[in-house]
């Protein structure tokens, strides 16, 4: 089995692997944000050719934090027990910034799934983060997989 993006990384930069238990919810949102990114955009970029004014349109309407609210809050019964350990630790966090155009709520949502995200990629589950993506675009019936 090939190793995850991760641990490509690590080794190529000769980082040692830390415990993931040891990471603040802060921090795997953090990671999770830009891997949510790269999948939508990858997503997006794959389907052909486009204009880049409309590929930042189209990724910016789903990586906003009131889409990432509702996709957690869509895919809240799809978690698993550790996954929604997660997500409620990056909910109840106290992040010091704000989104500009979200609700408090939403944020807090939002950092929340971005925690998800950012766990299952730290533990070379990307797999499971593109099964979990593919579900919250299909609830939240989001045309990102349409031309």
């Amino acid at each position: 089995m090939d190793s995850g993006l991760n641990e490509y990384l690590n080794g190529k930069f000769d980082i040692e692997k830390k415990d993931i238990r040891t990471y603040s919810p802060l921090t795997l949102a953090y990671i999770g944000d830009a891997i949510f990114d790269v999948i939508i955009r990858s997503i997006l970029v794959n389907k052909g050719n486009t204009a880049v004014n409309k590929l930042h349109q189209r990724a910016s309407s789903i990586v906003k934090a009131p889409t990432q609210a509702a996709m957690a809050n869509a895919l809240m019964d799809e978690f698993t027990e550790t996954e929604q350990d997660w997500y409620r630790r990056g909910r109840n966090s106290k992040p010091h910034t704000k989104a500009k155009n979200a609700s408090t709520m939403d944020y807090l949502e939002a950092t929340g799934f971005e925690a998800v995200i950012g766990y299952l990629y730290l533990t070379e589950q990307m797999d499971r983060i593109c099964d979990l993506v593919s579900k919250g675009i299909a609830a939240l019936g989001l045309d990102i997989l349409e031309d």
